[in-house]
């Protein structure tokens, strides 16, 4: 580490008129920004920062010389301007302004393939609906979970990124609250003390990081993706399913499939998810909650915080994401973090895997493309795109059915066993779902005796209806006894 802390220092100026225009470095300025800003014959201060009369080349003309290095008014004023703009924020863990501006400058840039974002039509937003009103009177016949899309709204990418940033923020928050912490203790132990500001410019900077890559990766996964379940959780609205026409259309293209049967299928597959997540009320906050007991378990690498911190530059922005890409996470090797990311895994799994099943069930006598397609989404949700691994840097974590293909058939085996409503009767309570080890063993889960946590929860009811009835007896019977005490 050097003697400024964390690194801060901008490279000499591009000049405007060439090799005339470079400013003559004196053999002493070299070396007094790499100096923390120690004069001749001054002491030494540990921030950096040169000041007026110290001694020195780092002091006397310019008092920020130690910190920035040798600028001319013009550079030292913009590059103050552009740090200025990422430290004034004062917002929570991730400056979620910034991500939503670099998310929706993202997409205006379209995809690498050079497909645009288009406002939606009155066409395409009849196709969408029509879709999603088919697919749910399919999926009466092939789950008895009823409909779960109150509406069904065709979204833009730009619109996509709207809408489901309110969700990434519950995703990301812990993570990066994480990280702001850790970056406080980048700081050597006797300076925390009297570095209170420093510390709160550095989470500021930390916030600025987080939002620039989540902007980022939100802005690309919203090339990509095709509606609001695609990553197994529910990211728009709840009661709402949403299916984006212009991501539709790429991914079909190549296909050789006629485009209402990729739109119809896609469709099923949102309607199912929505299902899922409306009607079984438990499930949403178990998802989430695996993912932040994750998160938990999380461990920051301040090395490498430190690392990245070091080569903060003001005017090359670009540096913080390609520093952050390179990943600083690191899961602790404990049995309970072991236990978050088994649970997560699990229930991402069991999630898709039940959509798969569904889906097939309802799509496979009516479309003659319907085994295609699962194939195709099968893969696509096994190999995850590069917005997914950006995520899987940045949060430590992939959002990928490990176990897809395990989960789907042993929902199958359950639906022939048990029929569509024993299978489905499982999503009553979490204990009632397979575990890692019945994915191992799917006729053992199958054919196991289960619980009915239905019936449990109605013995609960009634003695605790028992007991207030009771409890209010007692009460009676005092109120009376007080009554006689008081007439004798």
């Amino acid at each position: 580490m050097s003697d400024t802390p964390f690194g801060f220092g901008l490279p000499p100026e591009e000049p405007e008129d060439g090799d005339e225009g470079k400013k003559k470095e004196s053999p002493g300025e070299g070396q007094s920004g790499g100096q923390g800003g120690r004069g001749a014959g001054g002491p030494a201060n540990p921030f950096g920062f040169g000041f007026p009369g110290a001694g020195g080349p780092g002091g006397g003309d310019n008092p920020f010389a130690a910190m920035f290095g040798s600028m001319n008014p013009n550079d030292l004023g913009a590059a103050f301007q552009q740090l200025g703009q990422m430290l004034s924020y004062e917002g929570g863990p991730v400056n979620w302004d910034m991500a939503k501006d670099i998310a929706r400058q993202t997409v205006s840039q379209g995809t690498p393939d050079g497909v645009k974002d288009t406002s939606i039509g009155p066409a395409e937003r009849s196709a969408v609906e029509e879709a999603v009103r088919l697919a749910d009177l399919w999926l009466d016949d092939a789950t008895s979970l009823p409909s779960g899309s109150g509406t069904a709204v065709a979204w833009s990418r730009a619109e996509w990124v709207e809408a489901t940033l309110p969700v990434w923020k519950e995703l990301v928050d812990p993570v990066a609250e994480r990280v702001g912490l850790a970056m406080g203790d980048v700081l050597p132990e006797e300076m925390q003390a009297m570095a209170g500001p420093l510390i709160g410019m550095m989470r500021s900077m930390g916030g600025a990081m987080f939002g620039q890559q989540i902007g980022q990766a939100v802005g690309v996964l919203a090339g990509e993706v095709v509606g609001s379940t695609d990553i197994g959780l529910p990211l728009g609205p709840s009661g709402k399913a949403a299916l984006l026409p212009v991501n539709i259309e790429a991914f079909g293209k190549d296909l050789g499939i006629d485009k209402d049967e990729v739109r119809l299928y896609l469709a099923l597959r949102e309607a199912a998810h929505q299902r899922l997540f409306a009607h079984v009320p438990w499930l949403r906050s178990h998802l989430f909650g695996a993912v932040e007991g994750y998160a938990r378990g999380i461990k920051v690498d301040t090395a490498k915080l430190e690392d990245v911190v070091g080569q903060l530059d003001p005017q090359n922005p670009e540096q913080l994401q390609e520093a952050l890409q390179q990943g600083m996470f690191q899961p602790e090797d404990t049995p309970a973090q072991k236990a978050a990311l088994a649970r997560l895994e699990t229930a991402l799994a069991l999630v898709e895997g039940w959509v798969d099943a569904v889906v097939h069930a309802a799509a496979k006598p009516r479309l003659s493309s319907a085994d295609a397609l699962r194939e195709t989404l099968r893969r696509r949700r096994a190999t995850g795109g590069p917005a997914e691994q950006t995520f899987a840097t940045l949060i430590g974590l992939e959002l990928r059915p490990r176990r897809l293909r395990d989960a789907s058939r042993l929902w199958a085996s359950l639906t022939d066993a048990r029929g569509v409503d024993g299978r489905d009767g499982l999503w009553e309570h979490p204990d009632m779902l397979p575990t890692a080890s019945d994915l191992d063993d799917p006729d053992g889960f199958v054919h196991r005796e289960q619980l009915d946590f239905s019936e449990l929860d109605k013995m609960l009811g009634e003695a605790a209806k028992g007991g207030e009835s009771k409890s209010d007896d007692k009460s009676d019977g005092e109120g009376d006894k007080g009554t006689e005490d008081g007439g004798k």
